[in-house]
């Protein structure tokens, strides 16, 4: 039985869903705080798991901690569509980034089950773990291990600022499954996400048609010099940890606006160093930074002045390095079948649609790499994100996850 042509999602049911998760790990005025594996991050776990069972799907958690939710399909045996995102924030994050994904991948099969409609192919609902990097670096550390592009002892080892490991914290809220931290075959895996950025806001545009990402490079980079008294110690002898960080991320910022007029992005992103009291110097600094560009072939330039500044900046401070961690993601990693889908379904409903690049990282990369894979785009109010007065609204919101619906049943049902 086909999907009915009227169907589409109760969007004020789904608001009121993002309604609740907004009111969990409640950071700045209108904003989230909602940490990887902290207390909020549980509690919107719990909370989860807890609608997921409500709507009658088997929930199932790994050894990383990602939340997985089958809804059984006419023929069960046959490879699953998945949905997905994230419920974790940035330390001042909004109410949207990731969270549409989840819960409008809920609110799909919310749809199905009030119009009574089994797909042939089982459905799958996921809460990956990790993927803003804000607690435990880097980014999409639950994806990439399911995918196999880190390992889970690597991941279990990560740790935060207060020297907390992830499989710790995995172990304290009680999200450290039994089930395997590697993907069964999958048919597909589909994304929706605010954009992250002004270009469907600003042009007028209801939906995205995500046709890859921007090729990104980011890494972690460590100094090691010496301490000494600040007044009496030579300049010749200093070994400065903290001047070399310093260095490298004006390097990197100076390397953005080189590359801003063709688009190119540098992040100057974190600077943590020890003593870091006045009077001493620091024999101990940690930098994290990115390059991404929507040209490969830049996008490869920028990192590997990247890295040249971080060597250049070691020897101009007499310090030590070590590249301690490098991730990498995008380009043209979304399967041509798949965004035909979610082009001509967008189409067909009527929106106003447009492809676009994503210029941030998501878990659908990683799938990507394995999986045909789309990412489904909504306008998010002047691109404003991580910040709390990141908003979408539902008129905002409302096209894409139709869209969703529509593809996803589409895929489903073959």
């Amino acid at each position: 039985m086909p999907l009915p042509a009227s169907a589409r999602v109760d969007i004020e049911r789904f608001w009121t869903t993002i309604e609740r998760s907004g009111e969990i790990g409640v950071g700045r005025p209108g904003g989230l705080s909602r940490l990887a594996l902290g207390d909020a991050d549980k509690e919107i776990r719990d909370l989860f798991v807890a609608w997921c069972r409500e709507a009658g799907l088997t929930v199932r958690i790994d050894a990383i901690g990602n939340i997985f939710a089958r809804r059984a399909g006419q023929d069960d045996t046959l490879p699953p569509v998945m949905m997905g995102s994230h419920l974790d924030t940035q330390v001042n994050g909004g109410r949207f980034d990731g969270i549409a994904g989840v819960l409008g991948g809920l609110e799909v099969i919310r749809t199905l089950d009030a119009i009574g409609h089994r797909t042939r192919r089982p459905l799958e609902l996921v809460n990956w773990t990790n993927e803003e990097g804000g607690r435990f670096s880097p980014p999409m550390v639950g994806s990439g291990v399911f995918t196999g592009v880190y390992t889970l002892d690597w991941a279990q080892e990560r740790r935060d600022d207060d020297g907390k490991s992830m499989g710790e914290e995995l172990q304290r809220v009680s999200y450290a499954g039994e089930a395997q931290a590697a993907p069964p075959p999958l048919d597909a895996y589909f994304e929706f996400h605010i954009e992250q950025g002004p270009i469907l806001d600003r042009e007028g545009f209801q939906v995205g048609v995500v046709t890859g990402g921007y090729a990104s490079t980011g890494t972690i980079v460590e100094f090691r010099g010496e301490t000494a008294h600040t007044g009496p110690w030579p300049m010749e002898k200093r070994r400065n940890a903290l001047a070399a960080g310093a260095r490298l991320l004006t390097a990197v910022d100076d390397l953005g606006w080189e590359f801003a007029g063709s688009g190119g992005k540098a992040t100057a992103a974190r600077l943590v160093a020890w003593p870091n009291k006045p009077g001493i110097i620091s024999d101990w600094a940690q930098v994290t930074c990115d390059v991404r560009h929507a040209d490969p072939e830049a996008a490869a330039v920028m990192a590997e002045r990247m890295l040249r500044a971080a060597h250049e900046a070691a020897a101009r401070a007499s310090c030590g390095i070590e590249i301690l961690d490098t991730w990498r993601w995008g380009g043209k990693v979304f399967a041509e079948e798949m965004i035909g889908l979610v082009r001509e379904t967008s189409l067909a409903l009527g929106y106003r649609t447009r492809d676009i690049l994503s210029q941030a990282g998501h878990d659908a990369y990683f799938l990507a790499r394995d999986t045909p894979s789309a990412m489904i785009f909504a306008p998010c109010k002047n691109g404003i994100t991580h910040n709390n007065n990141e908003l979408s609204t539902r008129e905002d919101l409302e096209p894409g996850l139709n869209v969703l619906l529509r593809a996803v049943v589409a895929r489903a049902d073959r």
